[in-house]
């Protein structure tokens, strides 16, 4: 995906300043994304479509060859690369992020905003909540830049426990 590409594409308002654990009403969540295809133009297809609801409808992250199995119910012959095309399509669109340190999926709860998305990621139940502040982007994009460099992609995660995993 070319630098920005997603930011292009998507309204510039601001998200704001709330976590969120991934635990959203699914449908809806998908109902605008189908919505946000139409209005840029983008084609979701059925595969991608099947992809994103499985992924909405995780309650925690969701590893692609998870996505793989639960396809191959309805999909007899669904194969990896066809889930990854999908998921680079999800991706590239800013519909979901993936948390690369324990390589999984989630919904975006802003697929219409441009931001990057900082992540809390309980290691006991697995648990991810977006913290949506872009005071966190920022700060890291002007330290990027005060050292000279020049950022592509723009993903943290903080891994620890959460307050119910805490608590028990």
């Amino acid at each position: 995906m070319p630098p920005g590409s997603v930011h292009r594409a998507m309204s510039t308002k601001s998200a704001h300043a709330e976590p969120h654990h991934h635990t959203h009403n699914a449908k809806a969540f998908v109902r605008e994304v189908s919505a946000a295809c139409e209005k840029r133009g983008l084609r979701l297809t059925e595969i991608r479509l099947q992809v994103l609801e499985l992924v909405a409808a995780a309650e925690k992250p969701v590893k692609a060859y998870d996505l793989l199995d639960r396809l191959k119910d309805d999909r007899g012959n669904a194969a990896p690369p066809t889930v990854y095309r999908a998921l680079d399509f999800l991706l590239e669109h800013g519909f979901i992020h993936k948390l690369e340190s324990i390589n999984a999926y989630v919904s975006c709860h802003h697929p219409s905003v441009a931001h990057h998305v900082p992540f809390l990621i309980c290691d006991e139940c697995e648990s991810a909540t977006e913290i949506c502040d872009e005071r966190v982007a920022k700060l890291l994009g002007e330290q990027a830049r005060a050292l000279g460099f020049s950022a592509r992609a723009q993903t943290l995660e903080v891994h620890g426990k959460c307050k119910r995993c805490a608590a028990g």
